[in-house]
C-alpha cells in the first residue's frame, strides 16, 4: 500500500482543480497509491477532499482520511460517512503545536506529497520541504516558487 498527503495554501485558486484531479488519478492508476491523508485548514484541503470523493466513484478501493488535530472535531464538523483519523501522538500535545505535529505525522506516514506551494515563506512550503528532505515524492502543482 502506498499513501499520499497534501499541503497547500488556504487561498489556492479554483483553476488548480483539474490539474489536481489528473495528478491524483495518475497516482492511483499508475503508482498504486490507495491511501490519502488530508487536512482541513483551507481551500486546497477542501479541493483535495472533494476531488478524492469524485475519484472514489471510479476507484472504490482507495481510502482517504481527514487527519484531525483535535479528537472533538470529528463529531460536529464532518458528516458521519467521512473517515477521520486522530494520530495518537497528538493526545498530549499543547494546542498551539498540534497542527505542526499533525503535518509531520502526515509526512512521516506518506510516500507522496501533492502540494500547491507558490511561496517559500509559507507554512505549506515548510512541510513540502520536510517531505523532500525525507525523500518523499513531491509534486508541486504550483510549479515555480515565488
Amino acid at each position: 500500500m502506498k499513501s499520499c498527503t497534501f499541503f497547500g495554501h488556504r487561498d489556492t485558486p479554483e483553476d488548480v482543480r483539474g490539474k489536481l484531479y489528473t495528478v491524483l488519478d495518475e497516482l492511483i492508476t499508475k503508482e498504486n497509491v490507495n491511501i490519502f491523508y488530508v487536512g482541513y485548514q483551507g481551500a486546497f484541503d477542501k479541493m483535495v477532499w472533494q476531488t478524492l470523493r469524485l475519484l472514489k466513484i471510479d476507484h472504490p478501493h482507495i481510502n482517504y482520511y481527514l487527519v484531525l488535530t483535535y479528537p472533538s472535531y470529528a463529531a460536529d464538523e464532518f458528516p458521519e460517512e467521512e473517515r477521520t483519523v486522530f494520530p495518537g501522538i497528538l493526545e498530549n500535545v499543547p494546542k498551539k503545536f498540534t497542527i505542526d505535529r499533525r503535518n509531520r505525522w502526515m509526512v512521516n506516514n506518506s510516500d507522496y506529497a501533492v502540494c500547491y506551494v507558490k511561496y517559500d515563506f509559507s507554512c505549506s512550503y515548510k512541510y513540502m520541504s520536510l517531505a523532500e528532505k525525507k525523500k518523499k515524492t513531491v509534486i508541486n502543482l504550483a510549479g515555480v516558487l515565488l
